[in-house]
């Protein structure tokens, strides 16, 4: 191994290290989440950190991109391993993933979807990694679509004109074809599937609902109707 190759995999290594330390730290911090307090779980200088993360927001925002993508990652394979043939099957699967990942990382879904950060404001690069699952969802709605198996049932609210033209720049942007409505409606199904994993989450169910599993699985079918996914056979 080259001595470029040896310091690349020493930083690497030395990367991973601070990220890990630093989750640790969020499970009891929170946002109070110092590179001096990373620095003294390791049993370094602070300022050693820094030439791996100029700042603390530098090292927040990696732990966020590595957390959107970790999600993304187990929501683009639940959709992956369900039936082809069935979009609601993919729907409650990828819906389910999400319930699961965030059940397993409370602090990194605490991160990504808890309070605000005070001073903290995210970088346009983890706009794209946010928007995996909701994308996911807009796809299978689209699949659908085109193979004429969407059935929505009509609305007796209709959509208000500045929010159809905010939903058709959104269109246009992802060079899709979905009507308005039907991404409204995904929309939100995606608000539903992350409000209700966070009252469980931070329990707000607790006292009141019980079977959550189920409850949460009746609330994704729920939108799945509402989107105009065609039940199961």
């Amino acid at each position: 191994m080259s001595a470029g190759s040896l310091r690349a995999r020493v930083r690497t290594e030395m990367i991973e290290e601070i990220k890990a330390t630093a989750r640790k730290r969020l499970a009891t911090d929170g946002a109070n989440l110092s590179l001096r307090g990373v620095a003294r779980d390791m049993g370094i200088v602070a300022s050693a950190l820094y030439r791996y993360f100029p700042s603390r927001d530098d090292l927040l925002t990696a732990l966020i991109l590595d957390s959107y993508r970790s999600l993304g990652a187990a929501a683009t394979a639940a959709q992956t391993t369900a039936p082809t043939n069935s979009e609601r099957a993919q729907w409650l699967s990828v819906c389910a993933s999400v319930r699961d990942w965030a059940v397993a990382n409370p602090t990194e879904y605490g991160l990504l979807y808890g309070s605000p950060i005070p001073g903290y404001d995210a970088p346009e690069d983890t706009v794209g990694p946010a928007a995996t699952v909701v994308m996911l969802l807009a796809g299978i709605a689209a699949h659908a679509a085109t193979a004429g198996r969407l059935h929505p049932v009509p609305l007796p609210t209709p959509l208000p004109a500045p929010v159809r033209a905010d939903l058709r720049t959104l269109i246009e942007q992802q060079s899709s074809d979905l009507p308005e409505d039907v991404l409204d409606r995904v929309f939100l199904a995606w608000t539903q599937l992350f409000g209700l994993i966070t009252f469980e989450i931070f329990g707000r169910l607790d006292g009141t609902i019980e079977a959550v599993a189920d409850y949460f699985t009746h609330h994704m079918n729920l939108m799945a109707d509402l989107v105009g996914l065609p039940a199961e056979s």
